[in-house]
């Protein structure tokens, strides 16, 4: 099993919500989560870069958008088969798809939402 690296933005409320619920289906602990929003965090790639798109590293590589979610999929045994989806031919562009039209709308959800004490 690799080992997977997700940064995430934890001044984010719609993220913290997001990666409280891939913590609790990570039974296995296989994922190292990563506050970017953390000053003394590591980013691999310039923080705002990281904070713009989503971003993991599995296996050494650095994956973003989609491939970055995927990647976080298959490391969690309930989501798996979703992850394994998008290394079908085609499979990957049509998630990237929905991100970017999600990427536009996140901004309003954000907004939505309230702090997470």
């Amino acid at each position: 099993m690799s080992r997977l690296t997700v940064w995430y933005d934890g001044a984010c409320p719609l993220c913290i919500r997001e990666i409280a619920l891939m913590r609790k289906l990570d039974r296995r602990d296989a994922i190292t989560f990563v506050d970017i929003a953390r000053p003394m965090a590591s980013c691999p790639i310039d923080r705002q870069l990281m904070l713009d798109r989503f971003h993991a590293s599995e296996d050494g590589r650095l994956l973003s958008g989609a491939a970055a979610f995927a990647a976080m999929w298959r490391a969690i045994p309930v989501l798996r088969p979703i992850g394994l989806l998008a290394r079908l031919p085609g499979a990957l562009a049509l998630f990237e798809a929905l991100y970017q039209g999600f990427l536009k709308i996140r901004p309003h959800i954000q907004k939505r939402l309230k702090p997470i004490d």
